[in-house]
């Protein structure tokens, strides 16, 4: 790096502005990485803002002094921000903002940077602190979000304690947003207050949508399109829609982003291990033997709908609903409305995280199909021979292809080299266990209980 340019620029500004370009030249560099750079580059992104910043540094070496004449509460700020540009936490950039707090209170900017520090240290409280002293100051959608982030990863010593902390998340994002409604980030934490919101306080499906819209607005801002949580949160409430193509292709976008980060590739696996096994249990009626599959079809009896026999029930709103058995191969995609299916359960599907509990279904025409039921407390669910009678079942016909064999993320030239598998079953969707009647009788209260969900967690 030429000092003789930097005294040249230097003689037509003060040093600390001279500085903060420096600063914001390297986070501009890192935000808009992939503007300049192909998505296969993203292995070396961290390895290209660690020699830029040590590029920088040496600048700021060359005019500590000046600098620290000038002002050396925003020279602190600025070093720390500097070194606080990478993932990692810096004990030098906690140790220089900290000193920036104190030489000048009234430093927004600063509190910020001392609260991401903070926190990649895991110091969540410290951090909480700091962008809470930085609103005191002013109302800025950085310490919001973060604030949003923060709230939700509070641990709840009760269940009104959960929902408080939830809440409390959500609003920080909404007024975030509010803010800023053209930045993305901002957009992002928001869709993730939602997925809290939609697993610990009340599992309303429409929930799930504003997740997916924040997403939308957050994939318009080209800094936040960019970062791997982002698609990786996605491909979460994607998979909890049970779009199954596009959540793969989120967590493969998220380890494209960032290769080193194992989760999104953790999580693409699983969800193929899970449709795989779909797959093939819903093929093989849950390899079941033909003798034993025989034997349960023929114990399949209208009898065993319970309170849905009879051709109408009465709902808990006291309304009279109609209700037609039908077979399973009669349903259609989307809400079957005023229908009523009856099977037994021919097999379970594991599933790593546990929700939603999955199960293969067979009505007595030998029909198979899988069902997910959400909202289950934890070790309960059906066996092997139960028959369970689900009331307007939501349908689903999935029908994709999807790389087989994956050991890694893959970029859009690369498909023709991968293997595909296919993925063609039928699924009800079940959003609470307390519709189901199983072996005749409705489930009990205790069948149903809320979820704990795997968002990202930044600076993990």
């Amino acid at each position: 790096m030429d000092s003789s340019g930097d005294k040249a620029e230097k003689s037509e500004e003060d040093v600390i502005a001279f500085l903060l370009d420096k600063v914001n030249s390297l986070y501009l560099y890192r935000d808009h990485y992939f503007e300049n750079h192909k998505i296969e580059d993203a292995i070396h992104k961290n390895g290209d803002i660690e020699k830029r910043l040590a590029e920088i540094l040496d600048v700021f070496d060359r005019h500590e002094n000046s600098a620290l004449e000038t002002d050396r509460a925003r020279y602190n700020f600025l070093r720390g921000r500097l070194l606080n540009v990478i993932p990692k936490y810096s004990k030098e950039a906690e140790n220089l903002l900290s000193k920036a707090i104190k030489l000048d209170p009234k430093l927004v900017d600063a509190w910020n940077e001392l609260g991401e520090c903070f926190w990649k240290n895991d110091e969540l409280k410290k951090a909480t602190n700091c962008f809470e002293g930085a609103l005191k100051e002013c109302k800025n959608k950085v310490s919001l979000r973060n604030l949003s982030m923060l709230a939700r990863q509070e641990s709840s010593s009760s269940r009104e304690n959960l929902v408080e902390n939830i809440e409390k998340g959500l609003n920080y994002a909404k007024e975030g947003v509010q803010l800023d409604p053209q930045d993305g980030l901002s957009w992002a934490v928001l869709g993730n207050a939602h997925l809290s919101s939609f697993f610990g306080i009340q599992q309303n499906p429409k929930t799930l949508k504003q997740c997916l819209s924040a997403y939308s607005q957050a994939e318009k801002d080209v800094v936040a399109k960019s970062t791997p949580d982002l698609h990786y949160n996605k491909g979460i409430t994607l998979k909890y829609e049970e779009e199954y193509e596009l959540a793969l292709e989120s967590f493969n976008k998220a380890a494209l982003y960032d290769p080193t980060w194992e989760q999104p590739k953790i999580k693409e696996r699983q969800l193929v291990k899970y449709l795989n096994d779909i797959s093939d249990l819903v093929t093989t009626n849950g390899k079941m033997k033909a003798k034993r599959l025989q034997q349960i079809l023929q114990s399949i009896d209208s009898k065993q709908l319970g309170p849905y026999g009879g051709g109408s029930y009465t709902s808990s709103h006291n309304q009279t609903v109609k209700l037609n058995e039908v077979s399973l191969s009669h349903l259609k995609p989307g809400l079957n409305e005023e229908k009523v299916v009856l099977g037994k359960v021919v097999c379970t599907v594991q599933n790593e995280d546990s929700v939603p509990f999955t199960f293969c279904l067979v009505d007595k025409l030998g029909t198979c199909v899988v069902v997910t039921v959400y909202n289950l407390a934890d070790g309960k669910g059906v066996i092997i021979g139960n028959s369970v009678a689900i009331p307007e079942p939501y349908v689903t016909d999935v029908n994709f292809s999807y790389k087989d064999n994956v050991s890694g993320p893959i970029s859009h030239d690369q498909c023709d080299t991968f293997v595909f598998q296919e993925y063609k079953f039928r699924l009800i969707r079940v959003e609470t266990p307390l519709v189901m009647v199983v072996n005749g009788k409705k489930v009990n209260r205790d069948l149903q209980a809320g979820v704990q969900m795997s968002i990202f967690k930044k600076f993990d």
